[in-house]
Formats: structure tokens, sequence, C-alpha cells
């Protein structure tokens, strides 16, 4: 079977974690809590997006809080998401991949109604096989959406493409390869401790990701 590669979507081919930072401290400025930067970002995130903010917080989130945290966030993201734009190599990746006679997909946990029309908008829907998002609850992780994702292309294996220890996780349990993207959400350290291949840029991604088939 031929490489098949499943792009993550934000903080991989979407390179949009400072207006992820600007949408967490209006949310965070809603609990009375101080802003973080980009590390602290990084310091403390994780899936489910509750605990992350149970993290930032040092205490539990009710779910009536959560419910609120996840609308100022959405809104304010949704606000800025017109400064985002593809990590600078994304097009390079992509069309790495289609030379090397590879498929590719993308699996996003952002909303699926918002996620087709923004890789329509930049171009990436062209490289996809198949585009999906999230059609759950918000936060969850990615591990039954990347199960159902492989069924849905008829699929038992690819390789993942993210820059998340939630990405990471996912394709461990669902028995495929990783690579994961350290311009990220996450330090390069804390995805070097999965033990996957680690990479400084998309390009260089695809390369490790033809070598982890």
């Amino acid at each position: 079977m031929n490489l098949h590669v499943i792009w993550d979507w934000n903080g991989t081919l979407l390179d949009d974690l400072g207006i992820v930072v600007d949408a967490v401290n209006a949310s965070l400025a809603e609990m009375g809590a101080p802003p973080i930067d980009a590390d602290g970002y990084r310091d403390h995130y994780t899936r489910p997006v509750p605990v992350f903010y149970e993290r930032l917080l040092g205490r539990p989130v009710s779910a009536g809080e959560w419910a609120h945290i996840d609308d100022v966030f959405h809104r304010v993201y949704r606000a800025s998401l017109g400064d985002a734009r593809l990590a600078a190599d994304a097009l390079s990746a992509l069309d790495a991949v289609a030379v090397r006679g590879a498929t590719q997909s993308l699996l996003s946990m952002w909303w699926h109604d918002e996620l087709l029309p923004a890789a329509q908008r930049f171009g990436v829907d062209r490289y996809m096989t198949r585009i999906e998002g999230n059609r759950g609850e918000a936060g969850e992780t990615k591990l039954r959406h990347l199960a159902s994702h492989l069924a849905a292309l008829g699929r038992d294996r690819g390789v993942v493409i993210g820059d998340s220890l939630d990405d990471g996780w996912a394709a461990h349990e669902a028995g495929v390869p990783c690579v994961l993207y350290d311009g990220g959400s996450h330090h390069r350290r804390e995805l070097a401790a999965l033990g996957v291949p680690i990479a400084g840029s998309l390009v260089e991604a695809v390369e490790l990701a033809a070598a982890a088939w």
C-alpha cells in the first residue's frame, strides 16, 4: 500500500499559535487569571482541553465554567482567524507528498463545518483525498476520530503528521506511525519523550514520514 499522510491542521499546516494564545488569554481574563505567552501555552497544553485550563488555573473547572471558557475562546479565535497563515513551508510539504505519488488527508479537531472552507481558502483542499474535522464534543482527544478517519479512507495504515502529544498518543493507540512537528503546541523536549521522529519543518516531516512508512 502506498504512503498515505494524515495531516493535522491547527499548529501544523495552519500557523495559528499566536491567535490561539490570544484566545486562551481572553478566556483566562474571564476567569480572573493572568495571561500566558507562547512558552506558557506550550508548558501546559494538553487534551482533553478542560484539563489544559485546569493546569492553567490550578484547580478543577466546572462544567459551567468550561462552557463559558470554550465560548469565549472560540469567539475570540474566530474573530482573529483572518490573521492566521499557513506554516511557511506548508504548500511545499504538500507538494513533496504529491510528488512522491503518495496520498494525503486532513484530520483536525477544529469544527468540521469550519475546517472545510478554511482548507479551501488556503488551497489545501486540492491535495486531500478526505478532509475531516470534529463533529463531536469541544476539546476531546483525536483517538476516536483517527480510527474512524482511517476506516472512512478504507485504510488500516497511514503516517500522522501533527504538532501535539495528542497526535502522538492517537497514532500510537491506532498502531500507525507518527511524525511530530515542533513548531506548534509543545516544546520539542516534550514531543521527543514520546520516542517518535521530530521535525523542525513540515518538509522535513514529510521526509521522516516516508522513512517511517
